[in-house]
């Protein structure tokens, strides 16, 4: 059994010790052996359209993304890597979040790109995108999540040659697995560390000043916050990161600070009027296509629904469906059914629930109703989630001849019973929109303005659309600590219906 593990060991040393490789943009060596230069560039050609169409398709503005991609193509210039034709795109997503595909490919939201106030606050993100791709951070999460199932292969073989307790052999094997699902489906922290170097290194080559960096990072900072304490829990701001993956933003923010002030060849561009004007109409939050969230109320006006969710719950859209989360983990989930022709084929929504929807499910109580004026169904079930026991009400609602709409209601068993008023009065409040209804649902939208003698942020803040936080929103958009004083002459982005 000793000669047995001493040759797997000196297999897996002889797979590992090439394919380890210096990076010429980090200076390090990095293990990179199951994908090379042309896989990614295969990899990225293949899920870049997947990538888009899941977060909303291109954002439809030629010019915001002829801009973009002229800045991207500035910062690209100084990365090391330069066989790749980079490709930037702005997804029409109102989310604040960026990413990269191996192959050159950069994505950003327009989320983003309204919270940014200058060229250089793009640059860096854009720069930070590159460095994943420079840095081959995809290769190595893809290459090192390869290992470790190889790793579990030959330990499996290794157990029916070396006569090894089955017990042993799938006790590792699971540990592995459940490493590569920690460590290896995103990037690493070091990893996106390492991108915020080479980012501020690319941006301040291309001219642009480092600090744009840190003022960028403490912009979202403050707008993480305020999404905390949206949802009532100012404590949780560090989990409303660009990504769960990415480092807190505070230190991100330090890191940030200490590289921009030793940047080699630091530019000073910041080129704030060209941004400003390149944003001006952009929209800001939801899309006509993915319905708008209006406080508790959400309002679709192309597909003529809306729904109110109750009091203490928050409101997140995306294409798939509408999300409202509540106090002690309780869940709202809508969406349609989108199997092409399963409405025609079920007689009722009881019929529906039982045995098409939820046929898995041990679902008791199903029971018809009508919501105003619609068939409907609902039923009740009892599950084990990773967070423990909740009980789960569905609904589902006959939208016509072609859809069915749905609800999931979703509590812990201590608050099921404290919250099925205000579940049921959230699935009655479904109705359809009138066309005049319909036609007024319009889109927010960012308006750059210039401050006029005797405007104050306060002033400004209630010109603003949007229903709460206002001053506290207008801050953060425009990257004012609560003592800033604005100058006339100054422009700043306003949210406006």
């Amino acid at each position: 059994m000793r000669w047995t593990l001493a040759l797997l060991l000196l297999a897996i040393a002889t797979l590992v010790a090439p394919a380890c490789t210096t990076n010429p943009a980090t200076g390090r060596s990095s293990f990179t052996a199951f994908m090379s230069p042309d896989d990614e560039k295969r990899v990225g050609a293949q899920e870049h359209p997947k990538l888009v169409d899941q977060f909303g398709g291109d954002y439809p503005d030629a010019s915001l993304a002829a801009y973009v991609s002229r800045v991207g193509q500035a910062v690209a210039k100084h990365a090391e890597v330069q066989d790749v034709p980079y490709t930037f795109t702005v997804l029409d997503d109102d989310d604040i979040n960026a990413f990269a595909l191996p192959g050159g490919y950069v994505h950003v939201t327009r989320g983003l790109v309204t919270l940014a106030s200058n060229e250089a606050e793009l640059a860096g993100v854009l720069g930070h995108e590159i460095g994943h791709i420079t840095a081959r951070h995809a290769a190595q999460r893809y290459s090192s999540a390869t290992a470790a199932n190889l790793g579990i292969g030959i330990l499996s073989i290794l157990g029916a040659v070396a006569g090894l307790p089955s017990e042993m052999t799938q006790m590792a094997g699971s540990g592995l697995q459940a490493g590569a699902s920690v460590y290896l489906q995103s990037y690493s922290r070091d990893q996106e560390m390492e991108a915020d170097s080479l980012g501020i290194r690319y941006m301040a080559q291309a001219g642009y000043d480092p600090d744009a960096m840190v003022s960028f990072f403490r912009k979202l900072d403050a707008w993480t916050r305020l999404q905390a304490a949206e949802v009532g829990d100012p404590a949780a701001a560090d989990r409303f990161d660009i990504m769960a993956s990415h480092p807190r933003t505070a230190d991100r923010v330090q890191q940030a600070a200490r590289l921009a002030a030793s940047a080699e060849g630091p530019g000073e561009k910041l080129d704030q009027t060209a941004y400003l004007k390149a944003i001006d109409g952009v929209l800001f939050g939801d899309s006509p296509a993915q319905g708008f969230r209006r406080g508790r109320d959400f309002i679709h006006p192309q597909l003529r629904i809306a729904f109110t969710v109750p009091a203490g719950f928050v409101l997140k859209n995306s294409a798939q469906q509408v999300l409202a989360t509540g106090p002690n983990g309780a869940l709202i989930v809508f969406d349609a059914e989108r199997r092409a022709g399963v409405a025609r084929q079920v007689p009722d929504m009881a019929t529906y629930l039982s045995q098409v929807w939820a046929r898995s499910l041990p679902l008791a109580g199903v029971e018809r109703l009508q919501i105003n004026g619609a068939a409907a169904a609902t039923g009740v079930a009892r599950l084990q989630t990773r967070g423990g026991a909740a009980i789960v009400r569905l609904v589902a609602i006959r939208g016509g001849a072609d859809s069915i709409w749905r609800f999931i209601f979703l509590a812990p068993p201590s608050d099921a019973q404290r919250l099925q008023a205000d579940f049921q009065r959230t699935a009655m409040s479904f109705r359809l929109l009138s066309a005049a209804e319909a036609a007024a649902a319009k889109p927010w939208r960012i308006d750059v303005v210039m401050v006029q003698e005797g405007d104050t942020a306060e002033s400004l803040a209630q010109r603003m659309a949007i229903d709460e936080d206002r001053l506290e929103t207008f801050r953060a958009l425009n990257g004012l600590d609560g003592g800033a004083r604005l100058s006339p002459g100054q422009q700043v982005k306003l949210v406006v219906g």
